[in-house]
This record gives C-alpha cells, structure tokens and sequence, in this order.
C-alpha cells in the first residue's frame, strides 16, 4: 500500500511540474503587450506565482508597465 502511494504522490508531482512547465514555457511566448496584460492583471507583483514569472520575463526583456 505504501509503495503505491508513493508511486501515486511521485506521479502527481511529475504532472504538476509538467504543467508548471507548459505555463512557463507559455508566459515565455507572449508578447509584449500580451505579457504587460498578464502583469496589470496581477498587479505587476512577485506576490503570486503568475506574477512572479511575468515580472522575472518584463526584466528579461526591460519592459515595465
């Protein structure tokens, strides 16, 4: 029982990190008015994981709301 668990909990950390990755990989390929859209919506704060990448890629490209 244990060892299924364990395989089930492992899976679900494998999905989660996959998505996390396909929702990076997505922020990543906006646009700039696309992506300074994203930040207005979460109020261009490092407060929430969305935020956080959309103001880390605004860096990256020096683009500021």
């Amino acid at each position: 029982m244990l060892k299924t668990r364990m395989k089930r909990l492992t899976h679900q950390g494998e999905l989660a990190a996959q998505r996390l990755a396909a929702i990076e990989a997505s922020i990543l390929g906006l646009g700039d008015e696309d992506l300074l859209d994203l930040a207005d919506i979460f109020g261009a704060s490092s407060d929430t994981p969305l935020g956080a990448i959309a103001v880390a890629e605004m860096t990256r490209r020096g683009i500021r709301l």
